[in-house]
């Protein structure tokens, strides 16, 4: 091992990260992704960042914990719930006035909650309303936690208990989502920073997690998202966040945390 190697600063590591892993945490702000990984790597006892880098790289377990602790996977079903009330009561009737059907993606989705609490709320607001939902995130292993639809209960905390017992079956403290609001939605990875965006979407959420992106990087995430809606089309943002200058991307403010895409 040459000497330089047990050096490596935090840039050469996630320099590293990048050619081989095709992750630019570059673009997350540095104060809080090198807090991040220098927390991890010191809790895995590894005393530089070559080490660390050394072991994700050979060890399964430890790379799918970076993975994991990298990305942002705070999540429960209708987070902020006086926001979902105004995106059933204002954003979908304004989204469906001359349509019958919606498209909608749920960006950086975590484990699920976010894209399962939309299919209820569609399902249980608008029967008659014919949708799908692309969820989407860079961890594959949240993914499948998704895909299988298990949760805690203190994850259904903001569900009204008949919504529980019409939408997911209890076993001990598990609730499993029923299989028809799975036929709705479709998991897929996708990374905000260079993965080619969905198109003709009629409403975008993506919440809480452009708060940890450089603001380069956010303008170039906001201009993807703005293209990626239809004319007309919503975007719904975290309680964390605020788009600056939104004209600037063709949306206007339709309500807190809500973009609408206009042309000026």
């Amino acid at each position: 091992m040459r000497e330089e190697n047990t050096l490596w600063t935090y840039h050469d590591f996630i320099k590293k990260v990048n050619e081989i892993y095709d992750i630019d945490l570059s673009l997350y702000k540095e104060a809080q992704m090198k807090r991040r990984i220098t927390s991890l790597r010191n809790k895995n006892s590894y005393d530089n960042f070559y080490l660390y880098f050394k072991a994700i790289q050979e060890n399964r377990t430890l790379l799918e914990e970076f993975l994991k602790r990298i990305t942002i996977n705070v999540s429960e079903f209708f987070r902020n719930p006086r926001r979902w009330d105004v995106l059933r009561d204002k954003v979908i009737p304004t989204l469906i006035t001359e349509k019958n059907s919606l498209t909608i993606w749920s960006a950086a989705c975590s484990t699920g909650e976010e894209p399962y609490s939309l299919a209820i709320m569609l399902m249980e607001s608008f029967p008659n309303i014919h949708f799908k939902i692309l969820a989407t995130d860079l961890d594959e292993v949240i993914l499948k936690q998704a895909q299988e639809g298990s949760y805690h209960e203190k994850a259904l905390k903001e569900v009204p208990k008949y919504l529980k017992l019409k939408y997911f079956t209890q076993n001990n403290e598990s609730f499993q989502v029923i299989d028809q609001m799975k036929k709705h939605i479709t998991f897929k990875k996708h990374d905000l920073l260079k993965d080619a965006y969905p198109t003709n979407v009629d409403l975008i959420v993506c919440r809480n997690v452009l708060i940890y992106f450089t603001e380069e990087a956010k303008k170039m995430i906001y201009d993807k998202l703005s293209r990626a809606l239809i004319k007309e089309g919503v975007l719904f943002i975290g309680s964390t966040e605020q788009i600056f200058e939104p004209n600037s991307y063709n949306l206007h403010i339709l309500d807190t945390f809500f973009y609408q895409k206009k042309y000026f």
